[in-house]
């Protein structure tokens, strides 16, 4: 027997074709056989594949498909890949023009945390996330690979001042919300804590007590307070029970995160409100206010509010004595403490009253300084006739305040502001602030009244003007002022006349206007009253015979020298009272020369 192997027919074959030896029915069912070894694939759908071949540019995929499928290398650059490894991929296209299978990891990647994302959200779960960066208004979050949307108000119970802090660190989230329409995710981290916080909250509650001292720490300020953070509950300490002095903001002697000790001074179960205060863990400063401060002594202090009627001076923190306006100055004429005083301004004072048990000082200023109307010289420097000025300080309708020094202060009646104009009111003569030279008139130190004239600066022109305006005489006059009764006329040196309605008639029969200049007769002198009563219809016709017989009957002697200085004055003009002075000393002399 022959071992060499039997010549193979290559003619057979070649006659044939490959596969030419299987009939139909045998092509049909290999071909059944192998098509059942492929998987099923759709487009558009997330599928897992393993790595059977990678190079520089692709990673070469088998999923099961009748052909293998591409990704580029750069789409596994977060993983440490090598053949037989499985990882999911996208499936874009079955076929494109070269009849390559298309994959993609990278969209794989994005639908695969869609779906995780959608189901986290209708499942609630807790999802961990790492903080990328931050953007305004809150922080965004990287989940499954997709950025969502962190708002500063859902990261934590209490407001957050730096979200720095979270960039780069991992955080625990929960989707509380999708747009589908932009593809946007929003997160809360704050929700995770309100509910460990709701446990805390009831069992703080529960053991709730007035003065309780607990521990907090200090979450947001106000101008009224600050909020503090008891441990899941908050607590409003007001400004006022976090010190025993007086501040203007929490700020000045608390910080934001600061922990504090505070008790526990009242609170409501329905509203969960509860007042805290600082300033009752520490004894009150009046109960340690040293037994040396009493009435009389002097203290310093500084200045903590100003009102209209009186300033708080703070001694001690928590000790506060009032200034009252009326103590601050020797002065009567003070309007308003902030004219002269601020707060934050450090003055002595001297205690006036002191209540230890209702907690209550009164303080004064002007103390400190001796009183003006106990001073040793008040009655001579003042003495009546000493002439002083002063600065007006209030106006009256019977007269002027004038202040001559600080605590000193004297009455000008309005009849003694002038001797020859009729002053109805102060106002016509002088104004708030003006300086004012006057006489003292009269002086009372026990009642501290003080009574001051201007006229008496100068010498009473009336005994003068008695001598010039006798009843008879005429004199040139303008009308200054016209009423029903009649007419103020302005007369030489500056003196006032009235004239009644009937006497103003003219002689053509007209009634005389304001500004006219005319004649006027004296009907009536009187010094006391320093009244002059005047006519102009008396200067002429039968009226003007009578005044002039009845002139013509001697009523007194008198020198021919003074007779002719008064005839003379009769027709004078409007002069001042230096000339009126100047006449009376020629007078004077005249009568003393014919004696």
């Amino acid at each position: 027997m022959s071992n060499q192997p039997e010549e193979f027919n290559w003619d057979a074959v070649e006659e044939k074709g490959f596969g030419k030896q299987y009939s139909k029915e045998d092509r049909d069912r290999m071909a059944e056989m192998y098509e059942n070894t492929l998987n099923e694939i759709n487009e558009k759908e997330v599928v897992t594949g393993r790595v059977v071949g990678m190079n520089n540019k692709d990673v070469i995929l088998n999923i099961g498909f009748k052909s293998d499928g591409l990704v580029p290398v750069s789409e596994f650059r977060d993983l440490d890949l090598k053949v037989g490894d499985e990882v999911e991929v996208y499936i874009e296209d079955q076929e494109d023009a070269q009849g390559q299978l298309i994959l993609s990891r990278r969209k794989a990647r994005i639908v695969k945390a869609w779906e995780n994302i959608q189901r986290g959200y209708e499942e609630d779960l807790v999802i961990e996330g790492v903080v990328k960066r931050r953007t305004k208004g809150g922080l965004i979050v990287d989940i499954y690979g997709v950025e969502a949307f962190l708002p500063g108000s859902q990261i934590d119970v209490k407001p957050i001042r730096d979200f720095d802090v979270y960039v780069g660190k991992k955080m625990e989230i929960k989707v509380i919300k999708i747009n589908y329409a932009n593809d946007n995710v929003v997160v809360s981290h704050k929700v995770l804590i309100e509910k460990d916080l709701e446990k805390q909250k009831a069992e703080i509650l529960n053991n709730l007590e007035k003065g309780q001292v607990l521990e907090g720490t200090i979450k947001n300020m106000t101008n009224f307070g600050v909020f503090i953070d008891l441990g899941g509950v908050d607590g409003l300490l007001h400004i006022t029970d976090i010190s025993w002095g007086r501040i203007s903001h929490p700020e000045e002697v608390l910080q934001l995160d600061q922990k504090v000790n505070v008790v526990v001074l009242d609170f409501d179960d329905d509203k969960r409100r509860i007042s805290l205060g600082m300033k009752q863990l520490t004894p009150h400063p009046w109960d340690s206010l040293p037994e040396e401060i009493q009435v009389g002594s002097k203290v310093k202090g500084r200045i903590v509010n100003v009102a209209d009627y009186g300033a708080f001076l703070e001694i001690v923190p928590g000790v506060e004595g009032l200034i009252h306006v009326s103590e601050m100055s020797w002065s009567q004429h003070l309007r308003n403490p902030q004219d002269f005083i601020n707060v934050g301004d450090e003055l002595e004072a001297v205690i006036l009253t002191l209540d230890r048990e209702e907690r209550k000082m009164s303080l004064g200023i002007k103390q400190l300084t001796e009183d003006p109307w106990t001073k040793s010289d008040i009655l001579t420097k003042y003495a009546v006739g000493t002439r002083h000025t002063g600065v007006v300080r209030n106006l009256t309708n019977f007269g002027l305040f004038l202040e001559l020094e600080e605590g000193i202060d004297g009455l000008v009646h309005v009849s003694d502001l002038s001797w020859t104009k009729k002053v109805k009111h102060p106002s016509e003569f002088t104004k708030v602030g003006d300086n004012l030279d006057v006489v003292v008139l009269e002086l009372d130190v026990e009642n501290r009244r003080l009574a001051l004239g201007h006229k008496q600066l100068e010498e009473n022109p009336w005994d003068t003007f008695e001598t010039i305006f006798e009843v008879g005489s005429v004199h040139r006059g303008t009308i200054l002022t016209r009423n029903d009764k009649g007419a103020t006329i302005e007369l030489p040196y500056g003196i006032e006349g009235f004239a009644p309605s009937k006497h103003l008639q003219k002689e053509e029969g007209s009634q005389a206007e304001v500004g006219e200049a005319l004649d006027f007769r004296v009907l009536e002198f009187s010094k006391d009253d320093k009244r002059i009563l005047l006519s102009h219809t008396n200067t002429y016709g039968e009226a003007a015979k009578r005044s002039e017989k009845k002139k013509d009957k001697p009523s007194k002697p008198s020198s021919a020298k003074t007779e002719k200085a008064s005839n003379e004055s009769a027709t004078s003009t409007l002069g001042d009272l230096a000339a009126l002075s100047q006449l009376r000393e020629q007078m004077e002399q005249n009568d003393s020369d014919s004696e």
